[in-house]
């Protein structure tokens, strides 16, 4: 029985010079006919702890904690899924043909969506606008894709009117941490976020800094390899 879900895409730490080690490209995935009860759920959750505004990684802190700590429960109590993909920027050689980091947007946007979509259902994309050359990216995209038959729709949108972009916002946000954590590349650790990827490690059963299964649906990693 074909079904249709919603991919709501979003990047971490993505550009070039941010002096960030790693890029994470990742969406949040629900099935269409559930989107309606979602919203209407997480607005609650909101309201019960006074949480007003955008749900971002750099906003969880031990005030909002309580609040991000409930929305991580929630996301593994029902039938939304993750998908992330990694890579270390080191490895990404600019004087490679077809390698440029400019490249690397579309590569890592063809690994995120194609190789985990279900040709026998429909999907929707929604991308966070992060740009003016957001549309060229989009007709690109759609080219790159076009092939990919059970893809329906590409679309740009303000993670502003999202909480499914900010949701994928808040899992990436924790994973992009925990890798720095890793690598020593933060100071001064904020204490929630901490709580935070420890809830999310004790759900998923995961180190988060390595690549899972292709079988794993609810929460799948993907660690790209250039080497």
């Amino acid at each position: 029985m074909n079904k249709t879900f919603n991919l709501y895409c979003d990047e971490s730490t993505h550009l070039e010079n941010d002096k960030m080690p790693f890029m994470i490209y990742g969406y949040v995935s629900i099935a269409s006919n559930q989107i309606k009860l979602a919203k209407k759920q997480i607005k609650q959750i909101k309201l019960e702890h006074n949480f007003d505004g955008e749900m971002k990684w750099n906003n969880v802190c031990s005030k909002t904690f309580p609040f991000y700590s409930e929305i991580i429960n929630y996301f593994f109590s029902n039938d939304m899924l993750f998908r992330a993909v990694v890579v270390d920027k080191k490895q990404i050689d600019n004087s490679r043909p077809e390698y440029s980091f400019n490249d690397f947007y579309y590569r890592m946007y063809y690994q995120l969506l194609h190789h985990m979509t279900d040709m026998e259902n429909t999907y929707n994309v929604y991308i966070d606008i992060k740009d003016t050359r957001s549309q060229g990216k989009l007709h690109k995209l759609k080219e790159i894709l076009q092939y990919n038959s059970s893809i329906n729709n590409f679309q740009f949108i303000n993670s502003k009117e999202s909480i499914f972009v900010q949701l994928a916002d808040v899992l990436m946000g924790a994973i992009n941490y925990n890798l720095r954590i890793e690598k020593g590349n933060i100071e001064g650790r904020v204490d929630a976020k901490l709580k935070i990827i420890d809830k999310i490690k004790s759900h998923t059963q995961l180190t988060l800094n390595q690549s899972t299964s292709k079988d794993s649906h609810k929460f799948n990693l993907f660690f790209i390899c250039l080497k």
